[in-house]
């Protein structure tokens, strides 16, 4: 008999690296529900349902599910969330004037469903990019809840899950990946 699986949410704006967050922690293939965008959003392609990945972190299955970034899609929101241990919020460290619009996910989702969360600023890869810490003055959050990474790199997406997990344990997640 294994361990009973955890579930966490990735989310945040469009283009904050939610399914790529997915990708690069994912064991199995992400099921992915992007479609071609009909809005300019930056981007061709957005997810309009959800984004689902599967790992194991020290024997533990951790179900990560994905939400759409676009307000019309909001509606999954609240889907996705119900039952979830935890909330891990994308912003893209070097795209600021999407922070308000993070902030308005993080208020809807923790307000509907208390959970803990952390806010991961990506790109931390590329130069002129918010820091973690300046996330953290924006949002007014303890600097241990935002943590840098890079959605490319499973390891730093990896730190980036431990920290959530941490969190919703209350304990220093020993696990190895």
């Amino acid at each position: 008999m294994g361990e009973r699986p955890l579930k966490l949410v990735v989310s945040g704006p469009v283009g904050a690296g939610k399914t790529t967050f997915i990708q690069s922690l994912s064991e199995i293939p992400v099921v992915e529900t992007d479609e071609l965008a009909t809005e300019a959003i930056g981007k061709e392609r957005t997810t309009v349902a959800l984004d689902f990945g599967l790992l194991h972190l020290d024997g533990v299955p951790i179900y990560l599910f994905g939400t759409p970034g676009q307000e019309r899609f909001d509606f999954m929101w609240d889907v996705l969330v119900e039952g979830a241990l935890g909330l891990v919020l994308l912003v893209a460290g070097d795209n600021p004037r999407d922070y308000p619009r993070a902030r308005h996910i993080l208020e809807y989702l923790t307000s509907r469903h208390p959970v803990p969360f952390v806010v991961g600023v990506t790109r931390q890869d590329l130069p002129r990019v918010w820091t973690p810490e300046d996330v953290a003055d924006y949002f007014a959050l303890p600097k241990e809840q935002v943590v840098g990474l890079n959605a490319t790199s499973p390891t730093s997406a990896t730190l980036a899950l431990i920290r959530i997990l941490e969190l919703v344990t209350g304990e220093r997640w020993q696990g190895a990946f």
